[in-house]
């Protein structure tokens, strides 16, 4: 069995009463691009800044191909990092920043040369070589960021929510720009990011954080279609919740209560009841609810429905958004593609059905 790359081995920080990070275990592979995705707060950026050797973690240890690189300095991991803002150097040329890592590891000119044009070259920037930053637009300086950041072969690069200050469409391309140079170059690459879809369009694995801790791993394929916590679930994705009553629960699957008199049975249950009457919370996805025109709360083969009445209807251009609420008061959010012939001649007020596969619902308890 190979060892594994690189390893966060129980990292554990501390600020004074504050645990900003706690346990945290992950093992990334060779070349893999690894997200960590969560809210502010919740210790992705402190994992990260441990990583680069900037900062120092209460316990635990990080191992690069077997070795511990806590006794490191930061400057001797050779690990690269990109930062939310640019860090480029205002005075120097865009050629003199990319140099600036090979140039202070007195490399031989002819080298700096050298790489200095296949980054560049890499980053789709070439002819920029003597313009200062500030004559360039934010994604160029992201760019010229991440040349410098790869032009000494780091073995791990290390990424801080480097697109944040970028627009929606400039985000976009420079995330399609990282895509495509990870696949060029191999690179072990660590990512932080809040944003959920940034982290599946870019992502061979996510690490999804939470309150200091790891909550799930995985593609953003199974955290999507398999959450493991109601957070990640509600963070993962749109989720409808509603609230409902475990009945009966067995190898896996419940049935559930909602409202007065609405039973759905075989939906996945994460956790032991322990017995019948507990609360429990049922998830959907807006987009894998179906819209009857007929309010109806039977189950269909498999599939259930709830009776609904339509609330609001907003179109979003490729898609349709359905507000709606359950005949017992609860807020469900629908969304059909833009066409779908169950849009048509809804109104405000409309009495529906909603309907769903138990199977692809998830309850939490």
């Amino acid at each position: 069995m190979t060892e594994p790359y690189l390893e966060i081995d129980g990292i554990r920080r501390e600020f004074g009463p504050v645990v900003a990070v706690e346990a945290v275990r992950l093992t990334i592979r060779r070349g893999e691009f690894m997200t960590f995705l969560g809210p502010s707060g919740s210790g992705k950026s402190t994992t990260l800044y441990i990583l680069a050797g900037l900062d120092v973690p209460t316990a635990g240890d990080i191992r690069l191909e077997g070795r511990s690189l806590l006794s490191t300095p930061p400057q001797h991991r050779q690990i690269g990092m990109v930062f939310q803002r640019y860090t480029l150097f205002p005075h120097l040329t865009v050629a003199e920043n990319v140099a600036f890592p090979l140039v202070v590891r007195r490399r031989p000119r002819a080298e700096i040369d050298a790489k200095v044009k296949a980054m560049l070259r890499l980053v789709r920037l070439e002819g920029f070589e003597d313009r200062k930053p500030a004559q360039m637009s934010g994604g160029q300086q992201q760019r010229v960021a991440l040349a410098r950041a790869l032009v000494y072969d780091p073995p791990v690069l290390l990424m801080d929510e480097p697109l944040s200050a970028l627009d929606k469409k400039l985000r976009e391309e420079i995330q399609f720009e990282i895509r495509r140079i990870h696949q060029e170059t191999g690179v072990t690459i660590l990512y932080v990011t809040h944003d959920q879809e940034e982290a599946l369009r870019l992502s061979d694995r996510i690490a999804v954080f939470s309150k200091g801790v790891i909550d799930q791993v995985g593609t953003g394929e199974e955290l999507y279609a398999h959450p493991t916590t109601r957070f990640v679930a509600g963070f993962i994705g749109d989720s409808d919740f509603l609230t409902a009553t475990v009945t009966a629960a067995e190898k896996g699957r419940a049935d559930l209560k909602l409202g007065d008199d609405v039973i759905v049975r075989g939906v996945p249950i994460h956790g032991d009841p322990g017995r019948p009457g507990v609360k429990a919370s049922l998830m959907l996805r807006p987009e894998r609810i179906d819209v009857s025109t007929a309010p109806s709360s039977a189950v269909d083969g498999d599939r259930a429905a709830l009776p609904a009445t339509v609330e609001d209807i907003t179109f979003l251009g490729a898609s349709i958004h359905l507000a709606a609420r359950t005949a017992w008061g609860e807020a469900v959010a629908v969304r059909l593609p833009y066409g779908h012939p169950a849009a048509a001649g809804l109104a405000r007020g409309q009495s529906i059905g909603l309907g769903f596969e138990p199977a692809a619902a998830h309850c939490f308890l």
